[in-house]
């Protein structure tokens, strides 16, 4: 299982995957807005979606798990 983690603290803006959901390495997850910035968060690794801790409009902080790929 890899953790996806926020870098920077910032609000979630738009959630591109859901539970099961297969994906790529570089595949876009989340997309955050930091300072009227989009910051698209990309799986590291290749596999099934098995969680996703963020929803629209949430604020995460630098370090905050955003999603779990299996």
């Amino acid at each position: 299982m890899t953790e996806v983690r926020a870098e920077i603290t910032a609000n979630v803006w738009q959630v591109h995957v859901e539970v099961g959901q297969q994906v790529a390495e570089g595949d876009t997850l989340v997309i955050l807005e930091s300072m009227k910035m989009e910051i698209p968060v990309e799986s590291p690794v290749g596999g099934a979606v098995a969680s996703v801790a963020v929803k629209p409009e949430d604020q995460v902080q630098e370090g905050d798990l955003i999603a779990v790929i299996d």
